[in-house]
């Protein structure tokens, strides 16, 4: 089944993007290439049960099972050594990209807590859109009351736009709340 922002991005984004900005084919309209979810949590360095437990609040939030990062040098006013695991990370594609957009636009983003949007000026030089978020208790998925530890993770939408305007317009045509 293909996913709903997957066909609203074919049926409606493509034909508005290529009017707005006077593409000639539908394959010069930017699109959405991976979205990027990243948790680093240092003080999983001495508890290797927080580590467990940190992977699977966000392989049941992607729908993904996440890499594990470890430490590349030791940094003793953190208490790390090299090696030591200090966070997870996914790279979503394809349909579950499409899900978890879904999932994190319409649903998880407006229950943050006094939410005013998200600011229009974390765009890169490359149209790529990276945000954080302070609390994972904002996915439906989990349950609060086994929420050990509260973290936050860091979203990045990679895109293949040429321009910030040509992807703050694709993101906004997807739905994301901007700040006005």
């Amino acid at each position: 089944m293909v996913p709903r922002l997957a066909e609203k991005y074919r049926n409606e984004i493509v034909p508005k993007m290529m009017e707005r900005f006077g593409f000639k084919n539908s394959l010069e309209v930017p699109r959405i290439k991976k979205v990027l979810v990243n948790v680093g949590y240092g003080e999983a360095a001495q508890d290797t049960k927080l580590m467990d437990d940190l992977v699977k609040e966000i392989a049941t939030i992607t729908g993904q099972m996440p890499s594990v990062t470890m430490a590349k040098k030791a940094i003793a006013g953190f208490k790390i050594r090299k090696g030591s695991l200090v966070g997870c990370r996914v790279t979503l594609r394809k349909a579950r990209m499409y899900e978890f957009m879904d999932r994190l636009i319409n649903v998880a983003i407006p229950r943050i807590r006094d939410f005013r949007g998200l600011s229009p000026n974390s765009f890169d030089q490359g149209g790529n859109y990276s945000f954080g978020i302070s609390e994972q208790s904002i996915f439906p998925e989990l349950e609060i009351d086994k929420i050990k530890v509260v973290h936050g993770m860091d979203i990045t939408i990679v895109m293949n736009a040429k321009s910030k305007e040509e992807a703050f317009e694709l993101l906004r045509y997807f739905g994301v709340p901007f700040k006005r």
